[in-house]
């Protein structure tokens, strides 16, 4: 039956489970909140294209499942993958597509940093990385943000299956951003809000110069001492922008549409070694 944190609380469970419960929930409504906004925002595929987050100390991770809209998912929707459930999820295609399981599976567990993944074909992303070059010049403050900070993945050999998705794994390195050659791209990131924050500005960045190639005048590139010093001050920007960001949205989305969070906490695995 719908379970809430109080009322764990008051089993005798204690504070300290209460607060595991809170933090996964909280982590599970990000994911959901970027799931919307990513849909109101039009950088989907319908059912295709998938985000994925893991819970803290573990390489277990919530992805979403089979057939699910963007526009409609919950944080109660997600899908737990269990680490030592990994290859048998494989073989359950009606609930999760392969290549979920498949790409952010293998790129959550060899990139220490990958927390939170976000894969999408977005407009503008999928138009540079269709470009035979698909490096994004510095032309203004958002560009200028990613100045040689994106991995490249420049030899696309199918969909995200095994070998395709270690060749991602293996590519992205210690960067947040990967573009993937005709194929679209991928943030990862420690949190939630950081990866989302990534993926917007860098599809703004890709509209910017997508739009500013089509005009056929000569770009106004600025040199690498000055691009290098802007993505430098986006990196120590004296408030956490990413973090501000997903709390906006979620804002809007808490008055417009608060569908994307749980009315229970059912749909969540702890620890076995929690503390009570």
């Amino acid at each position: 039956h719908p379970r809430n944190p109080d009322s764990v609380a008051s089993r005798g469970l204690g504070d300290v489970y209460k607060r595991q419960i809170m933090e996964r929930s909280e982590i599970l409504n990000d994911l959901a909140a970027a799931f919307r906004w990513t849909a109101k925002l039009n950088m989907h595929e319908g059912i295709a294209n998938h985000f994925s987050v893991c819970m803290p100390d573990s390489n277990d991770f919530y992805v979403n499942g089979t057939g699910m809209h963007f526009s409609n998912i919950k944080a109660s929707d997600l899908v737990l993958i269990k680490d030592k459930e990994f290859e048998e999820m494989k073989k359950k295609p009606e609930i999760v597509d392969p290549t979920a399981i498949n790409i952010h599976g293998t790129i959550h567990k060899k990139v220490p940093n990958a927390k939170c993944i976000l894969h999408v074909h977005s407009k503008y992303a999928l138009a540079l990385s269709c470009l035979k070059d698909p490096v994004l010049p510095p032309i203004d403050q958002n560009t200028m943000r990613f100045y040689n900070r994106v991995a490249l993945n420049n030899e696309f050999g199918g969909l995200g299956f095994e070998e395709e998705s270690k060749k991602m794994a293996n590519s992205i390195g210690n960067h947040n951003i990967l573009l993937l050659a005709n194929h679209g791209i991928l943030t990862a990131g420690p949190t939630v809000a950081q990866a989302f924050d990534d993926l917007y500005y860098f599809e703004k960045a890709c509209e910017t110069y997508i739009t500013a190639l089509s005009t056929g005048k000569k770009l106004n590139i600025a040199s690498p001492e000055v691009a290098e010093k802007t993505a430098q001050d986006w990196e120590n920007y004296s408030t956490d922008m990413g973090e501000l960001h997903l709390k906006a949205i979620r804002s809007i989305l808490d008055k417009e549409d608060p569908s994307y969070k749980p009315v229970s906490y059912t749909h969540l695995t702890l620890p076995t070694n929690r503390e009570v």
